[in-house]
């Protein structure tokens, strides 16, 4: 039986854990180190930041938070966004990093690829598809977290990514993300049962049923989730947040999420676990 694995995602502007829905209308949650520090303690199995808006301003402005968070929490950390070259790849391993994250600079260069798996090894490099679901069922790749339309098909891309040495892959349904209603098994099922790389899901999750849902349908290596366990954070811990920037409305209101049952990684790899799923202890 597969060992899943639990890898929270936290998506960075500027100082601050952001959350949307498809991407988009970005809300402030909170520090990026103590939402790390605190999926750390509860078993977390890697930790996933991303830059949202780094290719969009052509930069990566991690390495303080990286830094910050490799001293508190020793799991796996990969990091993504803005990483053009084989220079910013190493900047980022140099400041804690243990994977990094390839979208928008892999789909320009694909050879990059190659170059930093030859590098630095296929187990760092993880290429992150982010996809939307076109006219007709078929389904294209976008980069610039979700901005930027390419026309590349998502199962030629993930075929040529493995092709190239990546050691796994991120696949993110764009259209799912943030909603709470569950993965796009036609998506993930798409790529999963055509390459033997590792596959990571992220996009949907709402509740733990869904959870448990993809990883009984889907040949699926690791689950990559922000909104159940940020809003169970939030929700149960005293935030700390930089107000030099961003949209603070959500947190200063008190709302909660309607379509999303949040949930802590204890309880959630406990309901994995008496339903009959290997996680990594």
């Amino acid at each position: 039986m597969k060992t899943i694995r639990i890898v929270p995602r936290l998506d960075i502007k500027g100082p601050n854990v952001v959350k949307g829905i498809h991407l988009e209308g970005l809300r402030v949650l909170g520090s990026p180190s103590d939402f790390a520090k605190f999926y750390y303690k509860q078993g977390a199995d890697e930790i996933l930041f991303m830059d949202v808006v780094a290719s969009l301003y052509e930069r990566n402005s991690l390495h303080d938070i990286i830094e910050k968070s490799s001293d508190d929490i020793f799991i796996p950390i990969t990091v993504g966004g803005g990483l053009r070259s084989i220079e910013d790849i190493k900047s980022v391993l140099r400041s804690g990093a243990d994977k990094v994250c390839l979208n928008t600079a892999a789909i320009k260069n694909p050879e990059l690829i190659r170059s930093a798996a030859e590098k630095f090894g296929s187990s760092t490099i993880v290429v992150a598809i982010e996809a939307i679901r076109q006219d007709g069922g078929t389904y294209l790749a976008f980069t610039d977290n979700g901005r930027e339309y390419t026309g590349v098909n998502v199962v030629e891309w993930a075929q040529k990514v493995e092709e190239l040495g990546a050691g796994e892959l991120i696949l993110t349904s764009v259209d799912h993300e943030g909603t709470g209603l569950g993965f796009d098994k036609d998506f993930i099922n798409l790529i999963a049962d055509k390459i033997s790389i590792p596959v990571i899901v992220h996009g949907g999750a709402g509740k733990k049923e869904d959870v448990l849902e993809i990883i009984n349908f889907s040949p699926v290596d690791a689950i990559c989730a922000a909104a159940i366990f940020h809003y169970d954070f939030i929700k149960n811990n005293t935030v700390d947040f930089n107000q030099s920037e961003g949209n603070f409305d959500f947190l200063k209101s008190g709302r909660s999420v309607k379509k999303i049952e949040t949930i802590n990684i204890v309880d959630l790899k406990s309901y994995l676990a008496e339903n009959g799923v290997s996680l990594r202890n």
